[in-house]
This record gives C-alpha cells, sequence and structure tokens, in this order.
C-alpha cells in the first residue's frame, strides 16, 4: 500500500501477508507510522492495496462489509444521541432495528454497566463509559470480525487495563475474530493469542509469537512467563524504533 501526495510517494505496507483464523485474537505491535493502522483499513475496506489482494471469509475485499466491526481510539458518540440510540445506530443504519435486537442491545449495555445511563447523553459520562458504549455499538450487529485501532490509548491506566478484560472476555464469548492495533506491549500480551511484530515504514513483518497463556487479560498479567514475553517483544520494538 502506497500513499501519494505531491511531494512524493510513501510506502506504507510492503510484502506482507497473514491471515486470522476464526475465533483468533491477533495484536499487532510496531513503531509509530509503521502502517498497523492501515493494516486496519485494508482489512476494513476502507482503502485497497496498490498490489495484492484482501480476502475476507474466501471473498476477495471490495468495500466495508456488514460482518466487519470497528473500534477507534476516540468513541465518535453523537453529542445530540442518548446512549441507548448511540449503541443501536449500526442496526438502525443496516435497517435492523427491531424489539427483538433493542432487547439485545439492552442486555449488553446492561452488562457493561450501562443500563442505568442508557438514557443520558455523551457528555453526562465518564471517558470509560463512553468506550464501552462505543463497544456496545460495535458488538450490537454481531460482527464477525473485530477491528481494534488503540480503542483504550485516551483512558487512565486502571481503566485501560479493566476495559480491556472486558473486550476481550466479550470477544471471546461471541466468537468472533479481532485484530488490535497498540502501542502498549503488555496490551498485547495480556489480550492476544498472537502477536505480529511490524518493522519501520513500510510495515513488513518480523516477527510473530503465539502467547502460550490461559486466563483473563487481568490474569495474565499475573502469569509467571508474562515478564518473559514481554522483554522479548521490548527488545525487538526497540531494535526497529532504533
Amino acid at each position: 500500500m502506497r500513499y501519494h501526495a505531491v511531494s512524493g510517494e510513501t510506502a506504507a505496507v510492503e510484502n506482507v501477508t497473514l491471515s486470522v483464523a476464526p475465533g483468533e485474537f491477533l495484536a499487532l505491535l510496531g513503531p509509530s507510522g509503521c502502517g498497523k493502522s492501515t493494516l486496519l483499513s485494508l482489512a476494513a475496506g476502507l482503502i485497497f492495496p496498490d498490489e495484492g489482494e484482501v480476502s475476507l471469509f474466501g471473498q476477495r475485499v471490495r468495500g466495508p462489509s456488514q460482518r466487519v466491526g470497528y473500534m477507534l481510539q476516540h468513541d465518535h458518540l453523537f453529542s445530540w444521541r442518548t446512549i441507548e440510540q448511540n449503541a443501536l445506530l449500526g442496526l438502525e443504519v443496516r435497517g435492523r432495528v427491531t424489539a427483538a435486537e433493542r432487547e439485545r442491545v439492552g442486555a449488553l449495555l446492561a452488562s457493561c454497566g450501562l443500563h442505568a445511563f442508557r438514557h443520558k447523553r455523551p457528555e453526562e459520562l465518564s471517558g470509560g463509559m463512553r468506550q464501552r458504549a462505543a463497544l456496545v455499538r460495535t458488538l450490537a450487529f454481531n460482527p464477525d470480525l473485530l477491528l481494534l485501532d488503540e480503542p483504550f490509548s485516551a483512558l487512565d491506566s486502571q481503566t485501560r487495563v479493566q476495559l480491556g478484560d472486558e473486550v476481550a472476555q466479550r470477544i471471546g464469548r461471541q466468537g468472533c475474530s479481532a485484530m488490535l492495533v497498540t502501542h502498549d506491549v503488555a496490551e498485547a500480551i495480556a489480550m492476544a493469542d498472537r502477536i505480529i511484530v511490524l518493522s519501520h515504514r513500510p510495515a513488513r513483518i518480523k516477527s510473530q509469537h503465539i502467547v502460550r497463556m490461559e486466563g483473563s487479560p487481568i490474569q495474565r498479567r499475573n502469569h509467571p512467563r508474562f515478564r518473559e514475553y514481554f522483554e522479548t517483544l521490548w527488545r525487538e520494538l526497540d531494535v526497529h524504533v532504533q
């Protein structure tokens, strides 16, 4: 993938081949500006590669798919809609707002601790609660693939860990696949089944690591092997940044 401007051409991704298995949680780590978010945009069908092909469930990607959910760094909730109305937005756009779907979204809001706030406006909620509402909006239409572009980076450290734990466990219960872009090594280890380390731009795959630890993300942070994974990945990233 190359970006074109008056000043010239910038190669963002080069010679990258990867796949995500059904139910797998994949994390992408790499230096800032290396092309991680570009890979998510390619998977989402928001942009198209200059060379090569992107396939989703065996079909070539030719645009955004209703089977893909995308959760961004900022919640992008509409201030003039209530939390419940924001959560229903994806279903509304798809013409799928039924009584059964409203009930299911209500149950999702309740499970995220937002039932009592469903009639509030976004500005009345904390940053963590807003991100939970954004998560419910993304999961409301049961995506088969969830794309996460640093969705916790604007939160304080405690809320970030708690929400990351919630997201990973909820994805596991829904059985969807996920791709996470993050700069946080500990977050990647805690949440992912597999971690891909990317080089400086243009992004190339430098290494892959299978995370062999059981338990929730919070439990993984206390696992005896956590420090071993952290030190290995930190050394690799430091070389690529240098």
